[in-house]
Order: C-alpha cells, then structure tokens, then sequence
C-alpha cells in the first residue's frame, strides 16, 4: 500500500509581505537615524527630567480678584456706603463680570470680582484697576492708602517658615531675622520673605502740651520743621579738577538723638528746640500688630514665598545652605526650627515615582520573562524607561511642572505603557517560528498589529480627554491628570511602532540558546557592575551607582533563581492552565451550557446594581488622609483688642501643649500667631488687613514612619474636644 508524503515546505529567500506599516518601514530603513534618535530621547529626557520644576500642586490661577480698601476708625455701615458701594458701581460696566460679592467689616472692604474661566487673568486685573481708578474720585479723601486690587495666586502661599528663639530681646531676634531675609531674599527661586512676630519700629515723639502752650508752638509747627529738616538735597554739580562731580547736602535722620536739635520756633532770638518741649523714643508702639510663639516661646517667623513655576525642590535646597552657613555666625543658642515645609512631601513623591518606575521595569521584565522569555521581556521592558524619558521632554516643552497630579499620572500609566510592546514583540515572534526572516518578521508583525494597538491606545486616551474639559477650578487642577496620561501613553505607542521594531530587527534571536550561560562569565560581569556602581556611589553618583548594583544582583538572581523558575513555568505551569482553561471553555460551549452561562452573566449584572443601591458607599471629593498638621482658628468679634485676643490664645495654646505631651514623639511643633497673618488663608481680606480680633494656633505633626501607629485625624478630635466652644468667641 502506497502512502502519499506531503513535501517539505521550502523558505521563500523573498517572502511576500501581506500588510506593512509606513511609520514602521520609514524606521526599519533608517534604523541609524532611530538609534540615535533613542539616545537623544535619554539624554534630552533625564535633561528635562532634572530641570523640571518640582512643586507640591499644579499652579492653577483663578479668575478672581480682590479689592480691599482699609479705612480705619469707621463702622462697616459707613465703609459700605463711602467705598465700597462706588466702586461696585464702577465694576458694573465691566461686562465680562460674572459676580461681584462684598464684605464689608470695620475699618475694612472687600470686593470679590470673579471672571469666566477662560479670560487672561492680567486682562481680568487690568479692567479692575481701571474701573477702581474711575471711582476714586467718589471716595473719601482722607484714606490712608489706595484701594489694593490684586488676583489670587496659590504662588503666594510659604512654601516653609523658618522660626527663630531663645534668650534674646524681640529687637535682636529680629537683626537675626533680617540678616536671614537678606540673603534669602537673593534666591532666584524666591519671590519674598516676609517678617512675622515683630513689629517696625517707629520715632516716637511724646510732645508737653504745657511747654507747648509756654513757647506758643503748635502741631502744625512741630510737623512743618521735621518735614523741612528731614530731607536731602540735591545742590547741582561743580567742576573740580576737570570733572563734573554732583553735590548733594544730606539732611535726613541718622539718629533719633538728632531730632532734640530741631528747632521748632525761633523768634526774637528765642529759639525752640523739639527737645525742650518733647520726649523722643525710637521703639515699637504700644499696640503691636502681631505676636508669634514657638512652643510656647516668643518667636520671629520668616515666611519664605517661592517664585511662580520654580523648582520647590532647589529652592528649599538653597534656602538650607543659607541657613547653614548663617548659623555658624549666629550664637550656639540661637533656635533655628523649620516648619510647614512644602519640600518634605513633595521629595518623597518624586522619590516615589523614581522606585516605582525602577521596580516596574524589574517587576514587569520579570512578569514577561516567565511567558516570552529573557530577550523579548527586555525589549517589552525598555518601552517604560523610554516613554517616561520621552514624557518629560514634552511636559518641559509645555511648561509644566512636576506635582502632584503629574506624578500621579505617571504611576498610573506605568502599566499601561507595556500593553503596546507586547503585542508587537509577540506578533513578530509567532511570525519568526513561522519560518520568515527577521526583517520581515517584524515588518509584517507590526504591519499586522498597527491598526489594532493605534485603536486600543486612542480608546483608552478618549476615555481621559473629557476630563481636560472639566470647568472651573477644580477643572484646572485635573486637567493635568489627563494630559499627563495622554501624553505618556502615546509616547509608548510611538515607542512600540517605531523604536522596538528596530531593536527586534537588530537583536532578537529565535530557538533556543546553544549554550548555557558560564557561571564564570555570570560572575564576571556581575561583580564588574557591583564594583563600578561601589565607586559611582562612592563620588556621590548615587542614582547611577544603585541602578549598577541593582542591575549586578539580577544578574546573580536571573541566572540562579528566575532563569530556572522560568523553564519550570513554561514547561509545567503554562500547559496545566492551558488544559484546564481548554476544559472549562469546552463545558461553556457544550449543549445549553452557553445559556446558562449567559443568563448568569445578565443576573450577576442586575445583582450588582442591586447590591449599589442597598450598600450604597460614601462618596467624597478627595480621599480622607491623615492630616500633616492640625489648625485652629480663634476669631472675638470686630473691635477686640490685640492684647485679650494673646492673653486669650496663650491661655488655649498652654492646654493643648499640655496635650500633646504624651504624643511628644509625633509633634513636630505648636506655632501660634495672633493678629496679622493668623487669618484662615480661605478668607479673602486675611492678607491684606490687621486682625487683633484673630489668632491660630497650628500643631504640626512628623513624617508618618515616627507617628508609631497613632493617627493624627483622633488627636485632632481630641484637640477639638479640648478646645470646645467659648462665649463671645468664635474657635474652629
């Protein structure tokens, strides 16, 4: 009996490529030009990624502006009926305006102005401060200073407080202060330093209304011969060996001692020194502005206030260089404490994506090796590392910078960028077992696959471009979400069409290894990575030496744990799921068993939906986190003086010292402020009006890892308890 052989199929030196990609091809051609197109995306990309500036949250404007007027010593009856109704009458003609709100307090106005959106916040302050300029003239003459208009910026809030204490007068901690101001003041990153706890100090003349009276001299004499003495004077120039050189005749104060020596009247011979009829002191006024405590302590704060779109990062850098430097000028027991500092978090969220971004090239590599092997996971795994580094390059070509939001983003991609690349790299895989070459293995394998990965990847990018149209303030602060993932997501698509299919084509091998890997070579350039990344670590490379040692230990545990785990998995475990999912597909097929499968599906379905609305769960804006710090607000009504308002706070801030005692090991600091700047910051007039009537107290807690468990949200109800409610005060 004859028995027909089939003939063995024959390569074709020139097979026919069924479906191509154009993008693919161009770089197929030019794979050159697309390698070091790669180097250039790693060098510009850790570029970028160093000069990005670092922030806590995106820098969102709101289209908002303020107009406070002080008036002080009127009632708000008066104040709304001499300010601040004319200038809403002026702000009516403004036709952009959405809304306009006043308050209206004593010896204060303010005038809210909110704007659409989309208008430019510099053409929103313009047309404000035009219609303020218009009603000026139906204000009341006798203003201390001109109505401010200003915009809301979150810029504008400290990035830290540097405290300063200890056995000194206000005067001296204040000469620390200012010398510290100075050379902070010259950071580039720093927009302003501002003084809290202390007063200017002011001349102080104490006149005898008797002497006075005896020597017939009158205010208006007094104040006529001060404004006339204090002044320098320019006097024209003079030609003195052959250049023309300026005079001026200097005349302002120097001391306050100079000041006895005006001479108020003279007539007939007799003349009027100030000091015959006056006292004079240079010091602060009897009724202060403001107080600051630090534990209890007298204390002068510093706010330090960053500069719009600079490095959080490098600016805290250089502010503690300069702190350092100064405190070995200033005495040993000089208190320098650093509190509310923006920075701390915002490194550990940088520190964050830069493990997670290592950890998921290992973990992912890793997670692929066990299903494609060594090679293909590697070229699957270089699509993270080259997507995050292209990203960069165009979230610093946008201007943006990293915070939160981005960071976020950038996590939550990082499983995302991989989908792209292993459908590449398996697609040309399956065609290279098939028998075609590797060139056009990976022409048709991307070429096959292009449509399908462009699709997924454009579905996924549509299900976050809504978001980018989210409106109001909120929408500004999550837009950056999506256009963080949009932007991360197709870079790794333009990584697996263009970059991995020339790597594929320059170094993908198929079959299997024709020789197993030396233990001697295995060692060899493990312990060559382990002494390079030792000396790296050593000059202060860090990030480069650790990315070494890392890369020498998976060298050792691929070789003597994964690579046996993988041979294990691929010949055991992956035919014993395949036989049982075989199984269970050919059960849901047979018979009326796809019935009952779908019916299922559909009453799990329904069951879900019923099970929402009898569990149905809280919704809220943002997760409840654990509070870094716990403030509370002391407002008596309009017209308290500053000094119940501290004898007051000193009073709650000792009782809550006393309770945060056994929790010592957790509190970093209890800073209180009465009057100016201890406003709750969401009040609009805070920063702009003396408040003796308010104080804060603010307790600030340390990083999670030192809080043993405790959570700050129950000391915080304890605090709440503790405080209480108080008549004829306001606590919160």
């Amino acid at each position: 009996m004859a028995t027909a052989s089939s003939p063995t199929p024959q390569l074709d030196p020139k097979p026919r490529i069924k479906r191509s990609f154009g993008l693919t091809n161009l770089s197929l051609k030019n794979r050159t030009t697309v390698l070091f197109l790669t180097f250039m995306i790693i060098l510009f990309g850790i570029d970028a990624y160093v000069e990005l500036p670092k922030d806590s949250y995106p820098e969102i404007k709101i289209n908002q502006i303020y107009i406070g007027t002080p008036y002080p010593g009127n009632s708000p009856l008066d104040i709304e009926n001499l300010i601040t109704r004319p200038i809403e009458k002026e702000l009516n003609t403004i036709s952009e305006i959405e809304e306009i709100s006043s308050t209206t307090l004593q010896d204060y106005s303010t005038i809210i102005v909110e704007f659409p959106p989309d208008m430019e916040t510099q053409e929103a302050l313009t047309k404000v401060k035009d219609a303020v300029d218009k009603a000026k003239s139906e204000l009341p003459t006798d203003l201390d200073q001109d109505p401010s208009v200003f915009d809301f910026d979150f810029a504008n809030f400290p990035i830290l407080n540097i405290n300063l204490s200890g056995d000194y007068e206000i005067v001296a901690l204040k000469g620390f202060a200012e010398q510290l101001e100075d050379a902070i003041e010259r950071v580039p990153e720093v927009a302003k330093v501002e003084i809290r706890g202390v007063d200017e100090r002011e001349l102080q003349i104490l006149l005898d209304i008797h002497k006075m009276d005896a020597a017939k001299v009158s205010f208006s004499d007094i104040e006529g011969a001060i404004a006339a003495e204090n002044v320098n004077v320019s006097s024209g120039d003079i030609l003195a060996g052959g250049l023309r050189r300026s005079i001026r005749v200097l005349g302002q104060f120097q001391d306050p001692e100079e000041l006895n020596n005006v001479i108020v009247r003279s007539e007939k011979g007799n003349i009027v020194h100030l000091g015959d009829i006056a006292d004079i002191r240079f010091g602060y006024r009897k009724q202060k502005k403001s107080y600051a405590r630090l534990n209890g302590q007298p204390v002068v704060s510093l706010d330090v206030i960053k500069r719009s779109g600079q490095n959080l990062l490098l600016a805290t850098d250089k502010i503690f260089r300069i702190i350092d430097d100064n405190k070995k000028q200033f005495p040993q027991d000089l208190s320098i404490t650093i509190t509310n500092d923006q920075s701390t978090s915002t490194r550990q969220m940088v520190s964050n994506l830069e493990n997670n971004i290592i950890a998921g090239v290992i973990l992912v590599v890793l997670v692929l090796q066990f299903f494609l092997g060594t090679r293909s996971a590697l070229f699957v795994g270089i699509a993270i590392p080259l997507s995050m580094l292209l990203s960069f390059g165009v979230l610093a070509a946008l201007g943006a910078t990293v915070n939160m939001m981005v960071l976020f983003s950038l996590i939550m991609a990082l499983g995302m960028l991989v989908d792209n690349g292993i459908v590449v790299v398996e697609n040309i895989y399956r065609l290279l077992e098939k028998g075609l070459t590797l060139w056009h293995a990976t022409k048709q394998g991307v070429g096959e696959v292009a449509l399908p990965i462009i699709s997924s990847t454009l579905t996924t990018l549509g299900a976050f471009f809504p978001l980018i149209l989210w409106p109001g303030i909120v929408g500004e602060f999550m837009k950056y979400l999506p256009i963080t993932l949009i932007i991360t997501l197709s870079a790794s698509l333009f990584v697996a069409l263009v970059i991995n299919p020339v790597f594929i084509s320059l170094f993908m091998k198929t079959g299997k290894a024709p020789t197993k890997p030396r233990p001697r070579r295995i060692w060899r350039n493990a312990t060559l990575l382990f002494v390079i990344g030792l000396v790296l670590v050593l000059v202060q490379w860090r990030i480069a030496g650790n990315l070494l040692l890392i890369a020498g230990a998976l060298i050792l545990l691929g070789f003597y744990a994964v690579a046996p785990a993988t041979r294990v998995f691929q010949n055991q475990t992956i035919p014993y799921i395949e036989r049982k999912y075989t199984r269970l597909l050919q059960y849901a097929l047979h018979a009326r068993a796809p019935y009952a499968f779908l019916g299922g599906t559909i009453l799990l379905f329904v069951v879900s939906f019923v099970l929402l609305g009898v569990f149905t769960p809280k919704v809220i804006f943002f997760p409840i986190n654990q509070p870094q710090y716990v403030n509370v607000f002391i407002e008596f009504p309009v017209g308290t003086g500053i000094e119940h308002t501290n004898r007051f706070t000193e009073k709650l801030e000792q009782k809550i010292i006393n309770q945060m005692r056994p929790y010592s090991y957790m509190v970093e600091s209890v800073i209180s402020k009465v009057g100016a700047g201890s406003s709750d910051p969401e009040e609009t007039n805070s920063s702009e009006s003396e408040t003796p009537n308010k104080a804060s107290i603010t307790v600030n807690f340390k990083d999670f890892e030192y809080r043993k468990g405790v959570l700050t949200t129950d000391v915080m109800e304890e605090i709440r308890q503790l405080v209480g409610q108080q008549p004829g005060v306001l606590i919160r």
